[in-house]
């Protein structure tokens, strides 16, 4: 039954009160040509028990990452998420809490992202952090922005060997900066080649970013490049996977002034791709060009520690002239769920998350090495992810496996660094030791199926 919420007295007296003799009189002034004559020629409705057994049906259809095997990575991981996690931030004072406009009543808020904020300090070895980055290639760009404005330069150099989102982002924001994009080669061994950054450096070069690892997973030459980047008085930008600094140089360490990544890995679910949780910090003298907020610790006038929003770089918080960008929600539910899974996990936890990791990349290097049709073609050091380059093309492989119930990774064939045939695979803490033997089956099996192409 249709909804109609007017008798057809309340519509004679609303017509009555307008001057109108009936409703076609509203359309009047429609020429006659356009006018539908007859009813229009829709089947009937469907009932509401109708309408949900149909979506029913067609949700059943999709199948997540809680039925399926995944070794899909390039930013977004599937990774373990402690039960506390959901339990807490699905309380109502969390779930339901907005941006922390007005201190007084928002304390817990406040405290949640400034404790997230100090996660994000620790981990990057820098100063200061904000609390308001969309996801990491977002993030990537704000980043370049907050260099370049330091600069007073117009060009930004980017590894090859960068998350082709990533790229796609900072080639967006820049485009309408007046901005120039430039590309560091990458070497045979899939990183970033050192000689030809070098050769990139200028006097207008404001910005270098690193991503390690980079996007096949490889470990990068962090200290060689940063060193190239600052001999040219570049800011170094440090686009990172924060599960891996728990086993690699902090991005500080390496003399990067700004760090970036994407937080999803810390209790934040696949879900189809996003929300995410973009991360920023920066060095003590580049704090007042982050871009959106930065929570700050303080005391009251009775002496009680609180907390309130220090630096509104924003528009809406100051003139637009001197806003040094327009990103606006903090993420808080999201950095919230990362905020509670850092603290589950503590300094040894994470330790241990990273060199899970390890343990199941190198699990993933013996089960396959030694199956014909499959080789490593990068020998270095790996974190997370290896590239397998096949006999037959990868987007082959792909839909083979997903045959059975596996994601087996992602095709790097439009990537500008890979052949047709080059897959990456992601082995998180999640992965087990059976699955892993079971990719390495379908491996076996796929080479040895002559009917697939």
């Amino acid at each position: 039954m249709p909804y109609v919420p007017h008798t057809p007295e309340d519509i004679q007296d609303m017509l009555k009160v307008i001057g109108a003799g009936s409703v076609d009189d509203l359309f009047a002034d429609l020429p006659e040509n356009v006018r539908i004559k007859e009813p229009l020629d829709l089947p009937d409705g469907l009932s509401e028990e109708e309408v949900l057994r149909y979506f029913m049906k067609a949700a059943g259809k999709n199948h997540g990452q809680d039925q399926l095997t995944s070794f899909l990575g390039g930013g977004v991981y599937d990774c373990a998420i402690p039960s506390a996690v959901d339990a807490i931030i699905s309380r109502s004072e969390f779930l339901t809490a907005y941006t922390p406009y007005q201190p007084e009543v928002s304390q817990g808020t406040l405290q949640a992202i400034y404790e997230w904020q100090t996660f994000v300090c620790r981990l990057m070895g820098l100063d200061v952090a904000n609390a308001s980055m969309y996801d990491g290639a977002t993030a990537l760009g704000e980043a370049v922005l907050v260099a370049l404005a330091a600069t007073r330069k117009k060009t930004v150099v980017l590894p090859e060997t960068l998350n082709p989102r990533y790229r796609r982002v900072v080639a967006t924001m820049m485009r309408g900066m007046l901005i120039k994009v430039v590309v560091a080669a990458a070497r045979a061994d899939g990183t970033t080649d050192p000689a030809s950054l070098e050769k990139m450096m200028s006097d207008d070069v404001g910005c270098v970013v690193i991503q390690n690892p980079n996007y096949l997973g490889l470990v990068e030459q962090v200290d060689a490049l940063s060193s190239i980047a600052k001999s040219g008085k570049a800011i170094v930008v440090a686009a990172v996977n924060p599960v891996s600094l728990s086993v690699l140089k902090s991005p500080a360490e390496y003399g990067a002034d700004v760090a970036v990544g994407e937080a999803q890995p810390f209790g934040i679910p696949c879900s189809w791709g996003g929300p995410l949780l973009g991360f920023m910090a920066c060095s003590d003298k580049l704090k007042r060009r982050l871009p959106g907020r930065v929570v700050g610790a303080t005391t009251d006038n009775r002496g009680n520690s609180g907390y309130v929003l220090t630096l509104q770089t924003r528009e809406q918080h100051i003139r637009r002239e001197k806003a040094t960008s327009n990103i606006c929600s903090n993420q808080g539910l999201n950095a919230l769920r990362a905020t509670v899974y850092l603290s589950m996990l503590g300094a040894e936890g994470l330790a241990e998350l990273g060199q899970a990791n390890l343990t199941r990349c190198a699990a993933l290097r013996r089960a396959v090495e030694n199956i014909d049709g499959v080789e490593i073609p990068y020998a270095g050091p790996v974190f997370n992810e290896l590239v397998l380059r096949l006999k037959k093309p990868a987007g082959e492989f792909v839909k083979y496996a997903r045959q059975s119930g596996v994601l087996a990774g992602i095709d790097l064939e439009n990537f500008p660094v890979g052949t047709e045939n080059d897959l990456l695979v992601a082995v998180t803490e999640k992965r087990t030791a059976a699955e892993i033997n079971h990719l390495a089956e379908l491996l076996t099996a796929f080479h040895n199926d002559s009917e697939v192409k």
